[in-house]
């Protein structure tokens, strides 16, 4: 090539810094050259090869000092100093100095959980695969279950996508007004086959799940006296009465904030209708079955490993009213148990994770209890 003729580069820059510089410069062009094309410069960051997500879904107010939220014990505890920016999200994210935990808030109700899980799964800074996902937080407790204050792991996540009518309009043997999509009455016999009816179930993975709740089942946990009163009042409910304790059972996913009596035993009919018998429905929230809707599609696309999922939920209130009260009384009164329940939830969600992380030289090739 003669020093006349201009470089063939695909950077107009170059090319007129090649024609406005002498020949004897040609050595310093292909130096710089050189450095604008080399590969090193050029590489993306290698993804973070995360261990650990822990997904809350709200926050009070900061993640640190105040009032808490679901995430501010996890921030404080697990010193989750690093905050990284997020913008498919609607809270920035926090990482450990070692970059192996990462914590997210999501935003409360299924479309904010489904769309922050599906920014966080498909975010290139973040290798996922191996990670173990714990999702954690406060519900309404059934009282014939549980009290405020104890921590439930899922084998199960339902959601409600259904039919309704006013209950006033319906016939007079309808417990309620709700109904499956493609049934023509509540608690059908059998349930519709149909592709839309997988969002109204997501097994989790059981093994997993019964080594989580062994990890935990003799934890003690905290209690407060003011809820300990409150208790006393669920007469005929022995297990609404007892002190916090960790147990397994299932949650329910509602965008609906439903409560009452009735509306509890439509979930624990629901529960049991789409696990063939086989769940037990002790929270209700509004999140779960969106994380899990996500979770699904990223693991066929290889981002997550749906095998590695635990749903954690803790009672701050019951899902229903105390005998000899109503339902909008409960609905509306203050919760007397979140405090209590963020506590039993890191306490329990951070055994487990201790215990992931501690062995991860196994846990990450094997799932503990498979």
């Amino acid at each position: 090539m003669r020093y006349s003729e201009p470089i063939k580069t695909a950077s107009p820059l170059l090319q007129e810094l090649h024609l406005r510089t002498p020949a004897p410069c040609v050595p310093a062009i292909l130096f710089l050259l050189a450095i604008l094309f080399s590969p090193s410069l050029h590489a993306e960051a290698k993804p973070w090869p995360i261990r650990a997500v822990v997904i809350a879904t709200f926050e009070v107010g900061k993640d640190t000092g105040d009032f808490p939220g679901e995430f501010q014990f996890w921030v404080e505890r697990e010193h989750l100093t690093e905050i990284i920016d997020f913008p498919g999200g609607v809270h920035p994210l926090r990482t450990n100095p070692e970059h192996t935990i990462l914590g997210m808030v999501s935003g409360t109700t299924l479309v904010n959980a489904t769309a922050s899980m599906m920014a966080l799964g498909l975010d290139p800074r973040f290798d996922l695969s191996h990670a173990y996902l714990l999702i954690n937080g406060i519900a309404g407790v059934d009282p014939h279950s549980a009290s405020i204050g104890s921590a439930a792991w899922a084998n199960y996540v339902v959601n409600d996508v259904a039919r309704a009518i006013d209950p006033r309009e319906a016939p007079a043997t309808w417990p309620y007004g709700i109904f499956p999509n493609g049934a023509s009455a509540p608690k059908p016999a059998t349930l519709p086959k149909a592709d839309w009816m997988r969002s109204n179930l997501y097994p989790l993975n059981p093994k997993l799940a019964a080594w989580a709740f062994a990890q935990t089942k003799d934890l003690k946990l905290g209690d407060d006296p003011t809820v300990a009163e409150f208790r006393k009042g669920f007469t005929g409910y022995p297990n609404a009465q007892r002190p916090p304790f960790v147990l397994m059972g299932d949650t329910f996913a509602s965008d609906y904030y439903w409560h009452g009596k009735i509306m509890t035993q439509y979930a624990e009919d629901w529960v049991k209708l789409y696990t063939e018998g086989k769940g037990t429905f002790v929270m209700t929230e509004m999140e779960d079955a969106g994380f899990m809707n996500a979770i699904e599609r990223l693991d066929k696309m290889h981002r997550v490993d749906s095998n590695r999922v635990l749903v954690l939920r803790t009672g701050s209130n019951y899902s229903m009213q105390q005998p000899g009260h109503d339902a909008v009384e409960s609905v509306t009164a203050p919760y007397i148990g979140t405090r209590l329940a963020l506590e039993s939830a890191w306490l329990c969600g951070s055994t487990v994770l201790h215990n992931l992380l501690t062995h991860w030289d196994t846990t990450y090739s094997q799932i503990p209890g498979n």
